[in-house]
Protein backbone atom coordinates (compact mmCIF):
# COMPACT_ATOMS: atom_id res chain seq x y z
CA UNK A 1 0.00 0.00 0.00
CA UNK A 2 1.69 3.16 -1.07
CA UNK A 3 1.87 6.18 1.22
CA UNK A 4 -0.69 7.99 -0.54
CA UNK A 5 -3.61 5.20 0.10
CA UNK A 6 -2.51 4.37 3.83
CA UNK A 7 -2.66 8.20 4.74
CA UNK A 8 -6.43 8.31 2.56
CA UNK A 9 -7.15 5.35 4.87
CA UNK A 10 -6.11 7.46 7.99
CA UNK A 11 -7.92 10.26 7.20
CA UNK A 12 -11.18 8.37 6.04
CA UNK A 13 -12.95 8.83 9.20
CA UNK A 14 -12.75 12.23 10.34
CA UNK A 15 -13.71 12.98 6.29
CA UNK A 16 -16.64 10.37 7.32
CA UNK A 17 -17.49 12.53 10.54
CA UNK A 18 -17.32 15.59 8.92
CA UNK A 19 -19.85 13.63 6.16
CA UNK A 20 -22.07 13.08 9.38
CA UNK A 21 -22.53 15.79 10.53
CA UNK A 22 -23.26 17.89 7.47
CA UNK A 23 -26.58 19.60 7.71
CA UNK A 24 -27.18 19.20 11.37
CA UNK A 25 -26.20 23.10 11.53
CA UNK A 26 -29.24 23.77 8.56
CA UNK A 27 -31.59 21.10 11.22
CA UNK A 28 -30.75 23.58 14.06
CA UNK A 29 -31.30 26.68 11.94
CA UNK A 30 -34.55 25.40 11.13
CA UNK A 31 -35.68 25.05 14.60
CA UNK A 32 -34.45 28.58 15.21
CA UNK A 33 -36.92 29.59 12.45
CA UNK A 34 -39.71 27.89 13.41
CA UNK A 35 -39.81 29.50 16.60
CA UNK A 36 -39.64 32.55 15.17
CA UNK A 37 -42.55 32.41 12.83
CA UNK A 38 -44.59 31.10 16.04
CA UNK A 39 -43.29 33.88 18.41
CA UNK A 40 -43.49 36.84 15.75
CA UNK A 41 -47.56 37.83 16.02
CA UNK A 42 -47.40 37.61 19.59
CA UNK A 43 -44.52 39.52 19.86
CA UNK A 44 -46.41 41.72 17.33
CA UNK A 45 -48.93 42.05 19.79
CA UNK A 46 -46.84 43.23 22.62
CA UNK A 47 -44.98 45.63 20.69
CA UNK A 48 -48.13 47.52 19.35
CA UNK A 49 -49.94 47.63 22.24
CA UNK A 50 -47.33 49.02 24.55
CA UNK A 51 -45.99 51.39 21.81
CA UNK A 52 -49.36 52.73 21.33
CA UNK A 53 -50.29 52.67 25.75
CA UNK A 54 -51.61 56.84 26.32
CA UNK A 55 -52.37 57.14 22.70
CA UNK A 56 -55.98 55.43 22.42
CA UNK A 57 -58.62 55.50 25.50
CA UNK A 58 -59.43 52.43 26.60
CA UNK A 59 -63.01 51.31 26.44
CA UNK A 60 -65.67 52.71 28.88
CA UNK A 61 -66.07 49.65 30.49
CA UNK A 62 -62.79 47.95 30.35
CA UNK A 63 -63.27 47.30 34.20
CA UNK A 64 -65.97 45.17 34.11
CA UNK A 65 -64.81 43.16 31.28
CA UNK A 66 -61.90 42.57 33.68
CA UNK A 67 -63.42 41.90 36.58
CA UNK A 68 -66.65 39.52 34.27
CA UNK A 69 -62.83 37.52 33.01
CA UNK A 70 -62.01 36.79 36.69
CA UNK A 71 -64.91 35.68 37.73
CA UNK A 72 -66.15 33.72 34.23
CA UNK A 73 -62.14 32.18 34.85
CA UNK A 74 -62.17 31.19 38.48
CA UNK A 75 -66.30 29.79 38.78
CA UNK A 76 -65.69 27.32 35.33
CA UNK A 77 -62.19 26.50 37.31
CA UNK A 78 -64.30 25.73 40.41
CA UNK A 79 -67.39 24.02 38.87
CA UNK A 80 -65.09 21.84 36.78
CA UNK A 81 -62.95 20.94 40.02
CA UNK A 82 -66.23 20.31 41.55
CA UNK A 83 -67.56 17.98 38.57
CA UNK A 84 -64.52 16.52 37.76
CA UNK A 85 -62.80 15.71 40.33
CA UNK A 86 -65.90 14.75 42.19
CA UNK A 87 -66.35 12.20 39.23
CA UNK A 88 -63.19 10.89 39.47
CA UNK A 89 -62.70 10.13 43.08
CA UNK A 90 -66.49 8.54 42.70
CA UNK A 91 -65.78 6.11 40.16
CA UNK A 92 -62.29 5.33 41.50
CA UNK A 93 -62.66 4.65 45.03
CA UNK A 94 -66.36 3.10 44.41
CA UNK A 95 -68.33 0.59 42.86
CA UNK A 96 -71.99 1.12 42.02
CA UNK A 97 -74.27 0.14 39.08
CA UNK A 98 -73.14 0.86 35.52
CA UNK A 99 -69.76 2.00 37.05
CA UNK A 100 -67.31 -0.05 34.85
CA UNK A 101 -69.20 1.98 31.28
CA UNK A 102 -69.67 5.25 32.94
CA UNK A 103 -66.30 5.62 33.93
CA UNK A 104 -65.40 5.79 30.15
CA UNK A 105 -68.59 7.52 29.11
CA UNK A 106 -67.44 10.25 31.27
CA UNK A 107 -65.11 11.70 29.13
CA UNK A 108 -67.97 12.22 25.90
CA UNK A 109 -68.64 15.93 27.09
CA UNK A 110 -65.48 16.82 25.69
CA UNK A 111 -67.12 16.46 22.12
CA UNK A 112 -69.30 18.58 22.98
CA UNK A 113 -67.84 22.18 21.96
CA UNK A 114 -69.09 24.84 24.61
CA UNK A 115 -70.74 27.14 21.64
CA UNK A 116 -73.12 24.50 20.69
CA UNK A 117 -74.14 23.08 24.19
CA UNK A 118 -74.52 26.85 25.09
CA UNK A 119 -77.08 27.23 22.53
CA UNK A 120 -79.03 24.41 22.95
CA UNK A 121 -79.14 25.26 26.92
CA UNK A 122 -80.27 28.70 25.90
CA UNK A 123 -83.42 26.81 23.44
CA UNK A 124 -84.32 24.91 26.14
CA UNK A 125 -84.31 27.38 29.30
CA UNK A 126 -84.73 30.50 27.95
CA UNK A 127 -88.02 32.37 27.45
CA UNK A 128 -89.36 31.08 25.01
CA UNK A 129 -87.89 27.14 25.57
CA UNK A 130 -90.19 24.67 27.01
CA UNK A 131 -89.33 25.09 30.69
CA UNK A 132 -90.32 28.70 30.84
CA UNK A 133 -93.37 27.97 28.71
CA UNK A 134 -94.49 25.25 31.26
CA UNK A 135 -93.93 26.93 33.78
CA UNK A 136 -96.44 30.26 32.95
CA UNK A 137 -98.71 27.61 31.72
CA UNK A 138 -98.45 25.82 35.19
CA UNK A 139 -97.83 29.20 37.71
CA UNK A 140 -98.97 31.99 35.45
CA UNK A 141 -97.32 34.72 33.30
CA UNK A 142 -95.70 36.59 36.62
CA UNK A 143 -93.80 33.61 37.42
CA UNK A 144 -90.03 34.30 38.81
CA UNK A 145 -87.48 32.51 36.57
CA UNK A 146 -84.21 32.85 37.09
CA UNK A 147 -82.19 35.34 33.75
CA UNK A 148 -81.04 32.67 31.92
CA UNK A 149 -78.64 35.08 29.57
CA UNK A 150 -76.12 35.73 32.31
CA UNK A 151 -72.69 34.88 34.15
CA UNK A 152 -73.94 31.61 36.65
CA UNK A 153 -75.59 30.03 33.54
CA UNK A 154 -72.45 30.54 31.09
CA UNK A 155 -70.30 29.31 34.29
CA UNK A 156 -72.87 26.26 34.62
CA UNK A 157 -72.58 25.47 30.95
CA UNK A 158 -69.12 25.70 29.99
CA UNK A 159 -68.39 23.42 33.43
CA UNK A 160 -70.57 20.53 32.16
CA UNK A 161 -68.63 21.22 28.98
CA UNK A 162 -64.83 21.33 30.02
CA UNK A 163 -65.05 19.44 33.54
CA UNK A 164 -63.46 16.24 31.83
CA UNK A 165 -60.19 17.92 31.66
CA UNK A 166 -59.88 17.42 35.14
CA UNK A 167 -61.66 14.20 35.08
CA UNK A 168 -58.86 12.89 33.31
CA UNK A 169 -56.13 13.96 34.77
CA UNK A 170 -57.28 13.97 38.37
CA UNK A 171 -58.38 10.24 37.96
CA UNK A 172 -55.14 9.05 36.54
CA UNK A 173 -53.58 10.55 39.80
CA UNK A 174 -55.60 8.44 41.31
CA UNK A 175 -55.23 5.58 39.98
CA UNK A 176 -50.99 5.89 40.06
CA UNK A 177 -51.15 6.38 43.33
CA UNK A 178 -48.27 4.16 45.29
CA UNK A 179 -50.22 1.60 47.19
CA UNK A 180 -48.06 2.11 50.29
CA UNK A 181 -49.28 5.55 50.88
CA UNK A 182 -52.54 5.11 50.75
CA UNK A 183 -52.35 1.61 52.93
CA UNK A 184 -50.24 3.69 55.42
CA UNK A 185 -53.03 6.77 56.28
CA UNK A 186 -55.18 3.48 56.17
CA UNK A 187 -53.02 1.80 58.71
CA UNK A 188 -52.77 4.59 60.87
CA UNK A 189 -56.71 4.66 61.35
CA UNK A 190 -57.27 7.48 58.72
CA UNK A 191 -60.77 7.12 56.97
CA UNK A 192 -61.09 6.97 53.48
CA UNK A 193 -62.38 10.93 53.35
CA UNK A 194 -59.30 11.57 55.37
CA UNK A 195 -56.80 9.97 53.84
CA UNK A 196 -58.27 11.17 50.20
CA UNK A 197 -57.54 15.00 52.09
CA UNK A 198 -54.14 14.52 53.56
CA UNK A 199 -52.45 12.32 51.29
CA UNK A 200 -53.77 11.33 47.95
CA UNK A 201 -55.21 15.07 47.14
CA UNK A 202 -51.52 16.38 48.01
CA UNK A 203 -50.04 13.82 45.88
CA UNK A 204 -52.47 14.89 43.19
CA UNK A 205 -52.07 18.26 43.43
CA UNK A 206 -49.87 18.61 39.97
CA UNK A 207 -52.84 16.87 37.97
CA UNK A 208 -55.39 18.83 39.40
CA UNK A 209 -53.51 21.90 38.62
CA UNK A 210 -52.82 21.12 35.14
CA UNK A 211 -56.57 20.55 34.38
CA UNK A 212 -57.61 23.45 36.23
CA UNK A 213 -55.08 25.38 33.83
CA UNK A 214 -56.71 23.65 30.59
CA UNK A 215 -59.90 24.26 31.91
CA UNK A 216 -59.11 28.00 32.62
CA UNK A 217 -57.08 28.38 29.25
CA UNK A 218 -60.24 26.96 27.02
CA UNK A 219 -62.74 30.27 29.01
CA UNK A 220 -60.25 32.34 28.57
CA UNK A 221 -59.78 31.66 25.08
CA UNK A 222 -63.64 31.24 24.89
CA UNK A 223 -65.73 33.59 22.67
CA UNK A 224 -69.07 32.45 21.32
CA UNK A 225 -70.70 30.85 24.51
CA UNK A 226 -70.04 33.91 26.55
CA UNK A 227 -71.43 35.98 23.90
CA UNK A 228 -74.80 33.68 24.10
CA UNK A 229 -74.86 34.40 27.28
CA UNK A 230 -74.48 38.07 27.34
CA UNK A 231 -71.59 37.83 29.19
CA UNK A 232 -68.88 40.60 27.93
CA UNK A 233 -65.11 39.62 28.93
CA UNK A 234 -61.75 40.76 27.72
CA UNK A 235 -61.57 37.89 24.43
CA UNK A 236 -64.81 39.01 22.96
CA UNK A 237 -63.87 42.89 23.49
CA UNK A 238 -60.80 42.44 21.68
CA UNK A 239 -63.38 41.20 18.70
CA UNK A 240 -65.74 43.92 19.23
CA UNK A 241 -63.33 46.82 19.46
CA UNK A 242 -61.07 45.44 16.37
CA UNK A 243 -64.51 44.50 14.10
CA UNK A 244 -66.70 46.92 15.64
CA UNK A 245 -64.63 50.34 16.08
CA UNK A 246 -61.69 49.47 13.91
CA UNK A 247 -59.62 50.97 16.50
CA UNK A 248 -56.79 48.72 16.37
CA UNK A 249 -54.44 49.93 18.74
CA UNK A 250 -57.11 49.24 21.46
CA UNK A 251 -57.36 46.02 20.26
CA UNK A 252 -53.93 45.21 20.75
CA UNK A 253 -54.28 46.75 24.09
CA UNK A 254 -57.24 44.77 25.26
CA UNK A 255 -55.31 41.77 23.18
CA UNK A 256 -52.04 42.23 25.46
CA UNK A 257 -54.16 41.83 29.05
CA UNK A 258 -56.08 38.63 26.88
CA UNK A 259 -52.02 37.47 26.89
CA UNK A 260 -51.37 38.54 30.20
CA UNK A 261 -54.44 36.41 31.52
CA UNK A 262 -53.22 33.38 30.27
CA UNK A 263 -49.41 34.34 31.75
CA UNK A 264 -50.83 34.78 35.04
CA UNK A 265 -52.62 31.02 34.49
CA UNK A 266 -49.59 29.16 33.66
CA UNK A 267 -47.71 31.34 36.57
CA UNK A 268 -51.17 30.38 38.92
CA UNK A 269 -50.70 26.66 37.85
CA UNK A 270 -46.84 26.65 38.65
CA UNK A 271 -47.72 27.90 41.92
CA UNK A 272 -50.89 25.18 43.04
CA UNK A 273 -48.04 22.33 41.91
CA UNK A 274 -46.08 24.30 44.27
CA UNK A 275 -41.95 24.18 44.92
CA UNK A 276 -42.72 20.12 46.81
CA UNK A 277 -41.74 17.26 44.76
CA UNK A 278 -43.57 14.32 45.06
CA UNK A 279 -42.24 10.56 44.18
CA UNK A 280 -43.93 7.36 44.23
CA UNK A 281 -42.16 4.24 45.34
CA UNK A 282 -43.94 0.76 44.08
CA UNK A 283 -44.67 -1.65 46.85
CA UNK A 284 -47.28 -4.30 47.88
CA UNK A 285 -50.53 -3.48 49.11
CA UNK A 286 -54.19 -2.89 47.97
CA UNK A 287 -53.86 0.37 47.57
CA UNK A 288 -57.02 2.33 47.14
CA UNK A 289 -59.42 -0.43 46.30
CA UNK A 290 -63.18 0.96 45.46
CA UNK A 291 -66.04 0.06 47.93
CA UNK A 292 -68.86 -1.62 46.90
CA UNK A 293 -71.96 0.87 47.25
CA UNK A 294 -75.40 -1.05 48.15
CA UNK A 295 -79.10 0.41 47.60
CA UNK A 296 -79.31 3.81 47.88
CA UNK A 297 -75.70 5.11 47.76
CA UNK A 298 -75.45 2.70 45.04
CA UNK A 299 -77.93 4.40 42.92
CA UNK A 300 -76.89 7.58 43.93
CA UNK A 301 -73.93 7.74 42.44
CA UNK A 302 -75.21 6.35 39.47
CA UNK A 303 -77.30 8.92 39.42
CA UNK A 304 -74.62 11.33 39.64
CA UNK A 305 -72.42 10.55 36.81
CA UNK A 306 -75.40 9.79 34.74
CA UNK A 307 -76.65 13.33 35.42
CA UNK A 308 -73.05 15.10 34.47
CA UNK A 309 -72.83 12.69 30.80
CA UNK A 310 -76.56 13.25 30.17
CA UNK A 311 -76.70 17.17 30.82
CA UNK A 312 -73.00 17.71 29.11
CA UNK A 313 -73.43 15.16 26.60
CA UNK A 314 -76.34 12.81 25.79
CA UNK A 315 -79.11 15.52 26.13
CA UNK A 316 -77.78 17.58 24.01
CA UNK A 317 -77.02 15.26 21.41
CA UNK A 318 -80.55 13.74 20.89
CA UNK A 319 -82.10 17.52 20.96
CA UNK A 320 -79.74 18.30 17.83
CA UNK A 321 -80.59 14.86 16.64
CA UNK A 322 -84.98 15.61 16.83
CA UNK A 323 -84.13 19.36 15.56
CA UNK A 324 -82.17 17.74 12.66
CA UNK A 325 -85.28 14.83 11.93
CA UNK A 326 -87.69 17.72 12.04
CA UNK A 327 -86.13 19.79 9.94
CA UNK A 328 -85.72 17.01 7.28
CA UNK A 329 -89.29 15.84 7.70
CA UNK A 330 -90.78 19.62 7.38
CA UNK A 331 -88.78 20.58 4.50
CA UNK A 332 -88.46 17.41 3.00
CA UNK A 333 -85.01 16.56 2.42
CA UNK A 334 -82.42 16.15 5.07
CA UNK A 335 -80.04 18.82 4.16
CA UNK A 336 -82.38 21.87 3.27
CA UNK A 337 -79.23 24.57 2.46
CA UNK A 338 -76.99 23.94 0.04
CA UNK A 339 -74.23 25.83 1.60
CA UNK A 340 -73.58 22.98 4.02
CA UNK A 341 -71.29 21.04 2.09
CA UNK A 342 -69.03 24.21 0.60
CA UNK A 343 -68.71 25.50 4.61
CA UNK A 344 -67.58 21.76 5.58
CA UNK A 345 -65.28 21.48 2.86
CA UNK A 346 -63.73 24.87 3.82
CA UNK A 347 -63.57 23.10 7.19
CA UNK A 348 -61.92 20.00 6.25
CA UNK A 349 -59.89 21.01 3.90
CA UNK A 350 -58.05 24.12 6.15
CA UNK A 351 -58.10 21.08 8.82
CA UNK A 352 -56.32 18.70 6.70
CA UNK A 353 -53.91 21.37 5.60
CA UNK A 354 -52.99 22.68 8.92
CA UNK A 355 -52.68 19.01 10.53
CA UNK A 356 -50.36 18.34 7.84
CA UNK A 357 -48.13 21.59 7.88
CA UNK A 358 -47.90 21.12 11.87
CA UNK A 359 -46.76 17.14 11.51
CA UNK A 360 -44.12 18.32 8.92
CA UNK A 361 -42.67 20.76 11.41
CA UNK A 362 -43.34 18.88 14.65
CA UNK A 363 -40.78 15.87 12.54
CA UNK A 364 -38.46 18.50 11.32
CA UNK A 365 -38.18 20.03 14.85
CA UNK A 366 -38.33 16.81 17.27
CA UNK A 367 -35.62 15.11 14.35
CA UNK A 368 -33.05 18.69 14.31
CA UNK A 369 -33.15 18.22 18.53
CA UNK A 370 -32.34 14.23 17.93
CA UNK A 371 -29.21 15.12 15.50
CA UNK A 372 -28.17 17.43 18.53
CA UNK A 373 -28.05 21.44 18.60
CA UNK A 374 -27.77 22.35 22.20
CA UNK A 375 -29.44 24.11 24.78
CA UNK A 376 -30.55 27.10 22.19
CA UNK A 377 -32.04 24.79 19.74
CA UNK A 378 -33.88 23.20 22.50
CA UNK A 379 -35.38 26.15 23.72
CA UNK A 380 -36.39 26.80 20.60
CA UNK A 381 -37.88 23.64 20.42
CA UNK A 382 -40.45 24.12 23.35
CA UNK A 383 -40.83 27.71 21.86
CA UNK A 384 -42.66 26.35 19.23
CA UNK A 385 -45.64 24.78 21.30
CA UNK A 386 -46.46 28.17 23.16
CA UNK A 387 -48.62 29.40 20.92
CA UNK A 388 -51.41 26.73 22.20
CA UNK A 389 -51.41 28.87 25.85
CA UNK A 390 -52.27 32.04 23.72
CA UNK A 391 -55.80 32.50 22.80
CA UNK A 392 -57.04 32.58 19.60
CA UNK A 393 -58.27 36.04 19.36
CA UNK A 394 -54.52 37.44 20.37
CA UNK A 395 -53.10 35.10 17.66
CA UNK A 396 -55.48 36.55 15.25
CA UNK A 397 -54.45 40.05 15.53
CA UNK A 398 -50.94 39.47 15.96
CA UNK A 399 -51.13 37.54 12.20
CA UNK A 400 -53.27 40.77 10.83
CA UNK A 401 -50.18 43.16 12.39
CA UNK A 402 -47.37 40.93 11.44
CA UNK A 403 -49.09 40.45 7.26
CA UNK A 404 -49.40 44.67 7.78
CA UNK A 405 -45.93 44.99 8.63
CA UNK A 406 -44.40 42.50 6.31
CA UNK A 407 -46.68 44.58 3.84
CA UNK A 408 -45.25 47.91 4.63
CA UNK A 409 -41.96 46.41 3.83
CA UNK A 410 -42.53 45.06 1.03
CA UNK A 411 -43.94 48.39 -0.68
CA UNK A 412 -41.11 50.47 0.67
CA UNK A 413 -38.74 47.70 -0.67
CA UNK A 414 -40.72 48.38 -3.97
CA UNK A 415 -42.88 45.65 -4.35
CA UNK A 416 -46.48 46.44 -5.31
CA UNK A 417 -48.93 45.16 -4.13
CA UNK A 418 -47.55 43.97 -1.12
CA UNK A 419 -49.31 41.17 0.88
CA UNK A 420 -52.34 42.69 1.56
CA UNK A 421 -53.77 40.21 -0.39
CA UNK A 422 -52.78 37.46 1.19
CA UNK A 423 -55.35 38.59 4.17
CA UNK A 424 -57.99 39.87 2.35
CA UNK A 425 -58.06 37.10 -0.51
CA UNK A 426 -57.33 33.90 0.48
CA UNK A 427 -56.63 31.93 3.62
CA UNK A 428 -53.43 31.96 4.11
CA UNK A 429 -53.66 34.13 7.26
CA UNK A 430 -56.20 31.37 8.94
CA UNK A 431 -53.81 28.77 7.86
CA UNK A 432 -50.51 30.67 9.41
CA UNK A 433 -52.99 31.23 12.69
CA UNK A 434 -53.92 27.41 12.80
CA UNK A 435 -50.13 26.39 12.50
CA UNK A 436 -49.07 29.04 15.40
CA UNK A 437 -52.42 27.96 17.65
CA UNK A 438 -52.00 23.99 16.96
CA UNK A 439 -48.53 22.61 16.50
CA UNK A 440 -47.92 22.28 20.20
CA UNK A 441 -50.66 19.08 20.12
CA UNK A 442 -48.70 18.04 17.08
CA UNK A 443 -45.02 18.14 17.91
CA UNK A 444 -46.06 16.78 21.97
CA UNK A 445 -47.98 13.50 19.54
CA UNK A 446 -44.63 13.37 17.50
CA UNK A 447 -42.24 14.07 20.12
CA UNK A 448 -43.58 11.12 22.60
CA UNK A 449 -42.92 8.69 19.66
CA UNK A 450 -39.31 9.84 18.28
CA UNK A 451 -38.39 9.70 22.43
CA UNK A 452 -39.35 6.02 21.93
CA UNK A 453 -36.66 5.34 19.38
CA UNK A 454 -33.39 4.39 20.67
CA UNK A 455 -30.50 6.71 20.30
CA UNK A 456 -28.59 3.91 19.08
CA UNK A 457 -30.94 3.57 16.19
CA UNK A 458 -30.03 7.21 15.11
CA UNK A 459 -26.59 6.65 15.74
CA UNK A 460 -26.13 3.48 13.50
CA UNK A 461 -27.56 5.35 10.78
CA UNK A 462 -25.29 8.06 10.92
CA UNK A 463 -22.34 5.49 11.25
CA UNK A 464 -23.16 4.01 8.14
CA UNK A 465 -22.84 7.35 6.63
CA UNK A 466 -26.93 8.31 5.87
CA UNK A 467 -27.52 12.09 6.08
CA UNK A 468 -29.95 13.67 8.08
CA UNK A 469 -32.86 13.98 5.81
CA UNK A 470 -32.24 10.11 4.92
CA UNK A 471 -32.51 9.17 8.52
CA UNK A 472 -35.79 11.17 9.03
CA UNK A 473 -37.02 10.03 5.88
CA UNK A 474 -36.07 6.18 6.46
CA UNK A 475 -35.69 5.98 9.82
CA UNK A 476 -37.45 8.70 12.54
CA UNK A 477 -40.67 9.20 10.46
CA UNK A 478 -41.79 5.38 9.96
CA UNK A 479 -41.15 4.68 13.30
CA UNK A 480 -42.86 8.09 14.58
CA UNK A 481 -46.04 6.83 12.25
CA UNK A 482 -48.28 5.83 15.79
CA UNK A 483 -47.19 9.59 16.79
CA UNK A 484 -47.90 11.02 13.93
CA UNK A 485 -51.34 9.51 13.19
CA UNK A 486 -52.69 10.93 16.72
CA UNK A 487 -50.94 13.95 15.53
CA UNK A 488 -52.80 14.60 12.52
CA UNK A 489 -56.29 13.91 14.37
CA UNK A 490 -55.94 15.98 17.13
CA UNK A 491 -55.49 19.03 14.91
CA UNK A 492 -57.64 17.78 12.39
CA UNK A 493 -60.07 18.15 15.46
CA UNK A 494 -58.95 21.41 17.48
CA UNK A 495 -59.08 22.99 13.56
CA UNK A 496 -62.75 21.80 13.17
CA UNK A 497 -63.94 23.17 16.13
CA UNK A 498 -62.12 26.55 16.26
CA UNK A 499 -64.05 30.01 15.96
CA UNK A 500 -62.30 32.84 17.07
CA UNK A 501 -59.30 32.78 14.42
CA UNK A 502 -61.47 32.37 11.16
CA UNK A 503 -64.39 34.89 12.51
CA UNK A 504 -61.33 37.65 13.27
CA UNK A 505 -58.83 36.30 9.43
CA UNK A 506 -61.67 34.85 7.32
CA UNK A 507 -61.67 36.73 3.62
CA UNK A 508 -64.93 38.12 2.69
CA UNK A 509 -67.14 34.96 1.21
CA UNK A 510 -65.42 32.24 3.41
CA UNK A 511 -67.40 30.70 6.31
CA UNK A 512 -66.71 27.29 8.39
CA UNK A 513 -68.69 24.90 9.80
CA UNK A 514 -67.89 26.58 12.83
CA UNK A 515 -68.80 30.05 12.25
CA UNK A 516 -71.95 28.70 10.40
CA UNK A 517 -73.25 27.08 13.64
CA UNK A 518 -71.78 30.21 15.70
CA UNK A 519 -73.69 32.68 13.76
CA UNK A 520 -76.93 30.42 12.93
CA UNK A 521 -77.38 30.19 17.03
CA UNK A 522 -76.55 34.17 17.46
CA UNK A 523 -79.90 34.65 15.05
CA UNK A 524 -82.00 31.76 17.31
CA UNK A 525 -82.30 29.58 13.77
CA UNK A 526 -81.82 26.97 16.56
CA UNK A 527 -82.98 23.82 13.93
CA UNK A 528 -80.91 24.85 11.00
CA UNK A 529 -77.30 24.96 13.10
CA UNK A 530 -78.91 21.47 14.40
CA UNK A 531 -76.90 19.41 11.57
CA UNK A 532 -73.80 21.29 11.30
CA UNK A 533 -73.37 21.28 14.96
CA UNK A 534 -73.87 16.81 14.79
CA UNK A 535 -70.95 17.05 12.48
CA UNK A 536 -68.29 18.93 14.99
CA UNK A 537 -69.65 16.68 17.37
CA UNK A 538 -69.56 13.43 15.60
CA UNK A 539 -66.14 14.70 14.26
CA UNK A 540 -64.87 15.31 17.77
CA UNK A 541 -65.85 12.08 19.42
CA UNK A 542 -63.18 9.90 17.28
CA UNK A 543 -59.92 11.77 19.16
CA UNK A 544 -62.03 10.75 22.14
CA UNK A 545 -62.27 7.26 21.92
CA UNK A 546 -59.15 6.64 20.99
CA UNK A 547 -58.29 8.55 23.88
CA UNK A 548 -60.45 5.95 26.00
CA UNK A 549 -59.07 3.27 23.92
CA UNK A 550 -55.15 4.35 24.69
CA UNK A 551 -56.11 4.83 28.39
CA UNK A 552 -57.96 1.37 29.16
CA UNK A 553 -54.46 -0.01 27.35
CA UNK A 554 -52.06 2.21 29.77
CA UNK A 555 -54.40 1.03 32.80
CA UNK A 556 -54.38 -2.60 31.66
CA UNK A 557 -51.04 -2.73 31.31
CA UNK A 558 -50.04 -0.81 34.51
CA UNK A 559 -52.71 -3.48 36.18
CA UNK A 560 -50.92 -5.78 34.84
CA UNK A 561 -47.01 -4.98 35.41
CA UNK A 562 -48.36 -4.07 39.24
CA UNK A 563 -50.06 -7.20 39.66
CA UNK A 564 -47.23 -9.36 38.46
CA UNK A 565 -44.65 -11.73 41.24
CA UNK A 566 -42.27 -9.35 42.80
Amino acid sequence: MTDTAVLAETHAPERRARKYGQGRPAWSSLVLIVAVVVATPVLAVVVDGLGSFGDTAPPRDLGRMVLTTLALMVGVGAGSLLIGGGLAWLVTAYRFPLRSVLVWLLVLPLAMPAYVLGFIFLSVFDVAGPVQSFLRSVFGTDVWVPEVRSLPAAILVMSLSLYPYVYLLARSALIEQSPGTYDAARTLGASRGRALRRVLIPLARPSLAAGLALVMMETLTDFATVQYFNVQTVSVGVYLVWKGTFNFHAATQLAVLVLLFAVAVLLAERALRGRARYHQHGSRGQGLQPEQLRGIRGWGAMFLCVAALGAGFLIPVAQLLLWAVSQALRDGEFLADPRFAQYLVNSLVVAVITAVSCVVLSLSVGHAIRMGGGRLVSFAAQLTTFGYAVPGAVIGIGVLLSFAAADTALERAGVAGGTGLLVTGSVIGILYAYVIRFLAPAYQSVSASLEKISPTVTFSALSLGAAPRRILARVHAPLARPGVAVALMLVVIDAVKELPIVLLLRPFGFTTTSVWVYELARENFWEKASLPALVIVAVAVIPVFVLVRQTRRDESRRTTTSGAPR
